[in-house]
C-alpha cells in the first residue's frame, strides 16, 4: 500500500478542520430543518386536537338544545294539567270551593 492511502483519514479530517465554518453552517442548517419538521408536526397535532374539540363543542351544543326542548315540553301547561288530572286525580275547584285570602 502506498503512503497516501494510509494518510487518507488524516487528510479528510484536516480538510474538514480547514472548512470548519462550512461544517458549522451545515450543522445549523440541519438543526433548523429538524426544528421546522418538529414545529410542523406540533402544529398539525394541535390543529387536529382543535378540530376534535370543535366537534365535541358542537355535539354538546346540540345536546344542550335538545335538553332545552325537553325541558320546555315537560313544563308545558297542558302537559302539567293532563298529568295532574290523570295521575294525581286532581281537578279544578268549583267556584263555591274557592277561598280568597286577603293580606292586610
Amino acid at each position: 500500500m502506498s503512503k497516501s492511502q494510509l494518510n487518507l483519514p488524516r487528510i479528510v479530517l484536516l480538510d474538514l478542520w480547514h472548512h470548519k465554518w462550512v461544517m458549522i453552517v451545515a450543522l445549523l442548517v440541519m438543526l433548523n430543518a429538524v426544528a421546522v419538521v418538529y414545529t410542523s408536526y406540533e402544529g398539525r397535532k394541535y390543529t387536529s386536537q382543535w378540530e376534535l374539540l370543535l366537534q365535541e363543542r358542537d355535539r354538546l351544543d346540540i345536546e344542550w338544545r335538545n335538553l332545552l326542548l325537553e325541558e320546555q315540553s315537560r313544563s308545558e301547561h297542558s302537559r302539567v294539567t293532563r298529568m295532574a288530572t290523570k295521575e294525581l286525580n286532581m281537578r279544578r275547584p268549583l267556584p263555591r270551593e274557592e277561598v280568597v285570602v286577603r293580606v292586610p
